[in-house]
């Protein structure tokens, strides 16, 4: 995989670029003027980086894996130490489908009823493989979304979530809160 130098990075236009960020150079970012990436973070190929006016907010220590998309015009967080793996899609905007409206970007908006509701996905939070993320969720700090989940709905903090729609299966453990501050502190 080979990624953009610093120099490339900074030529994009991001609103705020941390440290030792890793983005490969087969992902497509669309509005790099509403997108800040923290330090140490890394987005692998084929990823879609789309931000609306909102914007996407993307912590420190943060890795999306390939074929990831992040979409919409409301705001999407994504915290530091999440991860986000491979073909999974988080939306901050969705047409109406009721029928009531024309639907699709190549329409005028007099026309449709695009909602835009943010997305915040909080800090260590571990998305499986192909999982769909839809507008106006938050999924709690320390979570777990299972493979091929659908988080049509919040996620509480320390619960691992499973299924389409994603319901609790049980409680996370939260160890992870003392391996992050004994990294931090480490130097490594």
């Amino acid at each position: 995989m080979a990624f953009f130098s610093q120099e490339q990075l900074e030529k994009m236009g991001f609103r705020a670029l941390g440290k030792n960020v890793l983005l490969s150079d087969k992902a497509a970012v669309y509005g790099a003027k509403n997108i800040s990436i923290g330090d140490n973070s890394r987005i692998d190929d084929f990823c879609i980086m789309s931000a609306g006016a909102g914007g996407i907010v993307i912590g420190r220590h943060v890795h999306i894996a390939c074929y990831v998309s992040l979409i919409g015009q409301a705001t999407i967080t994504i915290e530091d130490f999440a991860g986000l793996s491979g073909k999974t899609s988080v939306y901050s905007s969705s047409d109406d489908f009721s029928g009531n409206y024309l639907t699709g970007p190549t329409v005028h908006s007099d026309f449709t009823n695009v909602s835009h509701k943010s997305v915040h996905i909080g800090k260590h939070v571990i998305v499986g493989a192909g999982c769909i993320i839809l507008p106006g969720v938050t999924i709690g700090e320390g979570s777990a979304l299972g493979a091929m989940s659908l988080a049509n709905r919040n996620c509480e903090a320390f619960g691992i979530y499973s299924g389409s729609p994603a319901r609790l299966v049980k409680q996370r453990e939260k160890k992870m809160l003392q391996l992050e501050q004994a990294f931090l502190t480490s130097g490594k």
